[in-house]
């Protein structure tokens, strides 16, 4: 498990960071007030069920969101985890029951006859399991904030927080295949990444979701490096110049 003060010097290293290119972070566990700032995305995808209070009981004991301001106190980014307790079960018997709170919302004709199929790994991970959803950063081609070194240290943020607060055996999230095959999953900070998809009612396939995941092992390896640093002055001020005009688009 990372030594506290590490994890606090380098959690505050990167928010600092982050707030002379413009983006002030905050860290939160009232779910309740996550909600009210995705339901003013109007022209995002509405929340995923397992990050909503409205659908699933999430609070300060099993859960965290981070969201990114700019100066103008606009959403500019979100992400959230949250913990479950597999202990006993693995990944692969979860997901076929809870499958409900991971499909993307209006995606399938029918929720109730839609599975996913993954990899052979989601059948091995099992304990303590952290989801990791909700990210999102407005796209704005080379010069945007993806594209400048941004995600990995919001990601690494993340991470910090929550080996920390659980000391997971595993974490793993789901990315579309078009930004999957881009590489997102490294920018993310993970290990391993796996074809994976949504079959519909009539065996149809209603998203392609590659499964990314790492295990206590990755996330000591992957903590143990320093994190990736906005390189100039330059690139700072590139930054800060994208996401001051940042407004919910995508």
């Amino acid at each position: 498990m990372r030594n506290l003060v590490d994890t606090v010097m380098t959690a505050s290293g990167i928010i600092r960071e982050l707030d002379d290119a413009g983006m002030r972070v905050v860290i939160g566990d009232d779910f309740s007030e996550y909600r009210v700032y995705r339901n003013a995305q109007t022209d995002r995808n509405p929340m995923y069920p397992m990050f909503d209070v409205a659908c699933s009981y999430i609070d300060n004991t099993n859960g965290f969101w981070i969201c990114g301001f700019n100066h103008k106190d606009e959403l500019i980014h979100t992400q959230a985890v949250r913990m479950l307790d597999l202990t006993g079960i693995s990944l692969a018997q979860h997901l076929n029951v809870h499958r409900h709170k991971y499909i993307t919302p209006y995606s399938t004709p029918d929720l109730d006859l839609t599975f996913y199929q993954g990899p052979e790994a989601l059948r091995s991970i099992t304990g303590k399991v952290c989801y990791h959803g909700e990210f999102w950063l407005p796209a704005r081609g080379l010069g945007g904030p993806r594209s400048q070194g941004v995600t990995p240290l919001l990601s690494r943020i993340l991470f910090e927080v929550m080996c920390s607060k659980w000391n997971p055996n595993y974490v793993f999230a789901f990315v579309p295949k078009q930004l999957a095959e881009k590489g997102a999953h490294l920018r993310y900070g993970y290990r391993h990444c796996e074809p994976g998809r949504w079959i519909g009612p009539d065996q149809q396939v209603t998203e392609e979701d590659y499964f990314i995941w790492m295990s206590a092992n990755d996330m000591s390896n992957a903590l143990s490096l320093a994190p990736q640093s906005l390189k100039s002055k330059a690139q700072v001020a590139s930054i800060r110049t994208q996401l001051t005009s940042i407004a919910s688009k995508g």
